[in-house]
């Protein structure tokens, strides 16, 4: 066996990937470097990459811009803890985000990852009611379908039922779950599609401290897209009810959906936001909880302080390049890219629409869905993608791509296409196979 050979032998056999079993691991493919949108594997193949790395490589790998950034940071310090010290990159970063969040964000507290910046926000909107002399309202409300991360109190608003945690449901933090929005971004608004989270509200309302929710694109709970409308009226019921509106903007923030930050299609500012993923352009894991200036104030009172402090708050390395990133996106080009890959998927997925076993195909920014009627088999769709040349990671009944935005056209045609070619073919392999579709 060759080097790669060897590392991937070990890596079956003992490293532990994310939702995969050590008992019969799914393989993986050695990754010798990355770079723009592309993926070069150890034995010579190279990858056009749909999924931005998890939706967070947007600005692609190796960025001239980016690796600059990272260097120049790491002469004067790579860490330096947060606790009694603050740094230049932090500031800059802070400054930077307070002007392009929805207006009314205005303190920052960072993290190291998305499911921390959940955690986080949970814990604000908990101590704010407590502070305020309210240590009833203590539990959160969510829809269905939702997803906000893999650690404890992230896991005790993802769906119950049909999401990745229904194991842990009797450990996890109770919290009250509505229906998922009905509505889809693309139809006409239904007023009564909050019907049912408002009957919620109205009769809990004395326990609940806040709404959760990942506004317009339902992400790993499903790829939905729902109505902006939605979240104008849970804007005004929490108003109504004292209660927080926490957003996970984690996987649509940084221009995925179209608009910079999802909430901006429907003109509203949430108290608390979380984001991550595309913040450092996925070159460090990073994240921040923002809130608003009563949110801070709030838990502040009395001389209160907020209970947390991660080891890596406010990395200068994770600022720095997130700095550079902003400056990226803030040229404007991601509006022009992530329109362009919108139009491309648009119309190179719209062949899928008639597969035999497909149920859905969707676009919304950056976003291409094709919802298939039954689960596809991991093995089998993933090295079909990879031998086909194009990086896609798909789930349950979903095979979805979130491209860099620095695509060139002949990319997002190449996963378009490649995703309707080789579905093509592995839903008529599974008929053939099973005779199920």
């Amino acid at each position: 066996m060759n080097r790669a050979e060897t590392y991937l032998a070990f890596d079956k056999q003992h490293i532990w990937h994310p939702y995969t079993s050590m008992a019969n691991p799914i393989d993986a493919y050695m990754v010798k470097k990355a770079e723009g949108a592309h993926i070069h594997l150890a034995d010579g193949r190279v990858l056009t990459d749909g999924m931005s790395s998890w939706w967070a490589a947007i600005h692609g790998y190796n960025h001239p811009v980016l690796n600059r950034a990272l260097h120049e940071q790491i002469q004067n310090m790579s860490h330096i803890m947060f606790g009694g010290l603050t740094h230049e990159p932090a500031c800059i970063l802070s400054e930077k985000l307070i002007s392009i969040v929805p207006q009314g964000l205005e303190h920052i507290f960072f993290s190291d990852s998305g499911s921390v910046a959940v955690e986080v926000a949970i814990k604000m909107a908990i101590q704010y009611q407590h502070a305020l002399g309210k240590p009833g309202k203590k539990k959160l409300l969510t829809v269905k379908k939702g997803y906000h991360g893999d650690t404890f109190a992230a896991m005790g608003v993802c769906d119950p039922v049909q999401g990745m945690h229904c194991l842990f449901k009797n450990v996890l933090p109770g919290a009250f779950f509505a229906q998922a929005p009905q509505c889809s971004f693309f139809d006409a608004w239904d007023e009564t599609d909050t019907a049912q989270i408002a009957s919620l509200m109205a009769e809990h309302h004395q326990e609940i401290a806040a709404v959760i929710l990942e506004p317009v694109v339902q992400g790993a709970g499903g790829m939905r897209f729902y109505h902006p409308n939605y979240l104008k009226q849970l804007r005004a019921l929490c108003n109504r009810y004292d209660m927080l509106l926490i957003f996970d903007e984690i996987a649509t923030g940084f221009g995925r959906t179209g608009k910079l930050f999802a909430a901006q299609w429907a003109e509203i500012c949430p108290d608390i936001m979380c984001i991550g993923k595309a913040l450092t352009g996925g070159y460090i894991s990073f994240a921040a909880t923002l809130a608003t200036s009563e949110v801070a104030r709030g838990i502040s009172a009395k001389g209160g302080v907020f209970m947390h402090g991660p080891t890596f708050m406010g990395n200068p390395l994770a600022c720095a390049v997130a700095n550079a990133g902003i400056d990226l996106l803030m040229t404007g080009a991601w509006q022009t890219q992530v329109a362009a890959i919108q139009r491309l998927l648009t119309e190179h997925l719209a062949p899928a629409r008639d597969l035999k076993g497909v149920k859905d195909v969707r676009v919304l920014g950056a976003i291409g869905v094709i919802e298939l009627k039954e689960e596809v088999d991991i093995r089998v769709i993933q090295d079909m993608f990879v031998q086909a040349g194009v990086w896609i990671r798909p789930f349950g009944r979903l095979v979805y791509t979130m491209p860099p935005y620095v695509c060139r056209k002949e990319d997002v045609v190449k996963i378009a296409q490649t995703m309707c070619q080789v579905l093509n073919n592995y839903l008529k392999l599974h008929q053939k196979t099973s005779g199920a579709i």
